[in-house]
């Protein structure tokens, strides 16, 4: 049940984070989630889309340096506390988060979404899903 994030190496210089987003958009490429990190040489901009392998296609050929990660995407009710529910499972079964980020969403009701880089997903996924989270998958990010 991972999802695909892509991640694209940007340099730290003026520009560079609008370049990446123009090829995307003019390749039709639908961002659903961006964070962006950055040291004083690079950044990384971690993003979710409806294609995650047509953008890593469209970035290469562009020459962005981009992979993919897989990461999970975990729903939470969008209220206070929902976040902190969440990491209580994370707690409770020993799973050490790298990095997270969110996004809202949702059609019908709104909904907060967490997106989490952990060692093993498969382990995590399988944990999370015994405690009758709702995982997305690939197929719903592209829907949103």
């Amino acid at each position: 049940m991972s999802v695909k994030q892509v991640s694209v190496f940007l340099e730290n210089r003026p520009g560079q984070l609008k370049r990446m987003t123009g090829v995307l958009a003019e390749k039709g490429v639908d961002m659903r989630a961006l964070s962006l990190a950055e040291t004083s040489e690079f950044g990384i901009a971690r993003i979710l889309v409806d294609d995650a392998y047509g953008a890593i296609q469209v970035l290469k050929d562009a020459d962005f340096v981009a992979s993919l990660t897989s990461v999970i995407v975990v729903q939470i009710p969008d209220e206070a506390g929902g976040l902190d529910h969440l990491l209580q499972y994370f707690a409770d079964t020993n799973l050490n988060i790298e990095y997270m980020y969110a996004f809202l969403g949702g059609k019908e009701e709104k909904h907060a979404y967490m997106v989490f880089r952990v060692k093993d997903h498969r382990s995590a996924e399988a944990a999370l899903a015994g405690k009758g989270l709702p995982l997305l998958t690939q197929e719903q990010i592209a829907e949103m």
